[in-house]
């Protein structure tokens, strides 16, 4: 079979020689691996035997799992690349087996630890100075400790793992390869199958016709499954909440934070601000009711972009406009943005069989690549700096840190690329003299705010509802789920249930619903990102040496501590509404335009 992407400019493909020199160098080290792992078997029982075996055992472990990373990470881009090619689809799974024996062989290691007394532990520090360097890595272990179970019962739950997943796997198959969508016209008559991937393109169809067939045709399928996707979710709560419980956790809420030693008070500042402010998204819908001339706006008339203004560039001058805008972080920052721009960290085109969508990958051992499927236009010069913000975090901080400190908690992840686009979109409107394109940009950070901070809270709020009720032994039917979800929905958007019937079973699509209370992290990363954005644009210099510090910063410190480092403080509602304070200006000045007529 012929390769997908021998027609690709090797220029716009990602060089992953610079992993490993060839699969064969790839095929030894996972052999070598192995071999270590099997060895590594003898070091259970042994960790704090004295200073120098918890100081070894720590640096085998850390090693290994570097590496065991590595590997993972070559073949999963190897893999991203062209899904088509069975070898790498093997990769991929010999490299997950690795990471799944690696935490086996390693499972005494938290359970050992967390005998030891803090005076055993500070002897230790004394008598072996290099444990001094794991100081806080040591520190986090025994903050959880009252979680830790004995080791025979973390490896019954470690075991029992495959069987924890699979309500996720379940929902994962039937939404991606067994369920199927209705085909519709589009808006030049053909016929069109709905896919996940085209679905949110016929939603922003300029022809309501087109968008109401996709958006009803959709989501009547979802009622039509509602009830199997309801005992997944129900399942997926269940475990969630069994974990949080016999870890001795107050809730599956309370849980996962922790993990990220996250309070519960960011989560509860964040949804008290979004509902304080839920007149703004109200006001910006009767906004798009105006533009678009509807008499009842309905849900699936929140997609569509208002503006009729096609801002498109291509790839290349995605790349200058992108190093124009980040070179306000100053030399250090746009050096490294340079590398990742013209020494093929970044895989840009489309090609048969590769991953959609866009990412930002690698481990601590390589360059900080990049997926992106282009294409000429404004989102995806946003795409393009959004994972240059990851991709130059995960580089600060592998610069800066050692392997042990050396990435950042998922909490974190999502501010330095979307300060960036915050960057871009102060950029971009600084520049405009057009009052189209003036329009166009202001509805496409409007937009993105709507998307991000609103709906991603109301998921929040709805997936912290589903996880209470279940605690308080109600069985999460599909009726009540529905319910549920269009009231939320009706309070967010200020549209009425009755009006917007199939809305109710959006619940059942969402993949986040399955990820144990990541996705209020989209919101409270956006936040901090405009208001970072606001500082480093309109402050001092100081403002952005304290970002660029927060970057270097990894696992460090613990998140909220990092993130301080910048000047945020995330269990106080201050970010937040200075948040909301930039979206409603932008606002205002989006509804003098369209007095103006700049729209049209």
């Amino acid at each position: 079979m012929a390769d997908n992407r021998s027609h690709l400019d090797e220029k716009y493909t990602w060089d992953l020689s610079t992993i490993f020199a060839s699969d064969q160098e790839w095929e030894k080290e996972v052999d070598l691996l192995k071999t270590e792992l099997d060895n590594a078997q003898g070091l259970a029982g042994h960790l704090l035997d004295s200073a120098k075996s918890l100081l070894e055992t720590t640096e085998i472990e850390l090693d290994l799992s570097r590496r065991i990373e590595k590997v993972y990470v070559y073949a999963s881009m190897k893999n991203d690349q062209d899904t088509t090619v069975a070898k790498y689809q093997e990769y991929q799974s010999k490299a997950s087996a690795l990471y799944a024996k690696f935490s086996e062989v390693f499972s005494f290691y938290e359970p050992e630890f967390m005998t030891i007394s803090q005076e055993q532990f500070e002897a230790f520090l004394k008598e072996e100075e290099k444990l001094e360097g794991y100081h806080h890595f040591f520190e986090k272990l025994l903050k959880n400790k009252d979680h830790v179970l004995s080791q025979v019962e973390e490896e019954l739950l470690a075991g029992a793992s495959e069987i924890f997943n699979g309500a996720e796997e379940t929902f994962g198959l039937l939404d991606n390869a067994d369920i199927q969508f209705p085909i519709i016209k589009d808006e030049d008559g053909n016929d069109v199958e709905i896919t996940h991937g085209n679905f949110i393109h016929l939603m922003e169809s300029k022809d309501r016709s087109v968008r109401q067939a996709a958006y009803e045709a959709l989501y009547s399928t979802y009622e039509q499954f509602q009830h199997t996707y309801a005992k997944t979710l129900q399942t997926n709560v269940k475990v969630n909440n069994f974990k949080a419980r016999v870890h001795h956790y107050e809730s599956a809420r309370q849980a996962a934070m922790s993990a990220n030693f996250i309070p519960e008070k960011v989560y509860e500042t964040l949804l008290e601000a979004v509902n304080r402010h839920l007149p703004l998204l109200h006001r910006y819908l009767e906004l798009r009711k105006k533009v678009l001339g509807v008499d009842s706006l309905k849900m699936y008339d929140v997609y569509t972009p208002l503006s009729q203004t096609d801002l498109s560039l291509n790839y290349d001058q995605a790349l200058a406009k992108a190093e124009k805008v980040l070179a306000i972080f100053g030399k250090e920052y746009s050096d490294y943005v340079r590398q990742a721009f013209s020494e093929r960290w970044i895989d840009v085109h489309v090609n048969k069989g590769k991953r959609s969508g866009a990412y930002s990958g690698g481990s601590y051992d390589t360059n900080a690549f990049m997926l992106l499927n282009w294409q000429d236009n404004l989102d995806n010069l946003y795409t393009l700096v959004h994972e240059t913000g990851h991709s130059l975090h995960s580089t600060f901080t592998r610069k800066n840190q050692p392997y042990v400190y050396g990435d950042y908690s998922i909490f974190l992840a999502e501010i330095a690329s979307t300060t960036n686009e915050n960057i871009l979109t102060e950029e971009l409107l600084k520049e405009v003299t057009v009052e189209k394109e003036r329009f166009a940009i202001l509805n496409n950070y409007l937009d993105g705010f709507r998307g991000t901070i609103f709906r991603q809270s109301q998921f929040a709020e709805f997936e912290h509802a589903i996880y209470q009720a279940d605690q308080n032994g109600q069985v999460l039917t599909s009726d009540f789920l529905n319910n549920l979800y269009a009231d939320l929905n009706a309070k967010y958007y200020g549209l009425a249930k009755e009006d917007n019937y199939y809305i109710q079973y959006e619940w059942a699509r969402i993949p986040h619903f399955y990820y144990n209370y990541y996705v209020y992290q989209y919101s409270t990363g956006f936040a901090a990102a405009s208001y970072l954005a606001n500082k480093i644009v309109h402050g001092q210099q100081s403002d952005i040496d304290h970002y660029l510090d927060y970057l270097r910063a990894g696992n460090s410190d613990y998140p909220l501590d990092v993130i301080a480092k910048a000047g945020v403080d995330m269990t106080n509602d201050a970010y937040l509404d200075a948040a909301f304070k930039v979206f409603e200006e932008r606002l205002t000045e989006l509804e003098a335009l369209v007095e103006k007529g700049a729209h049209l």
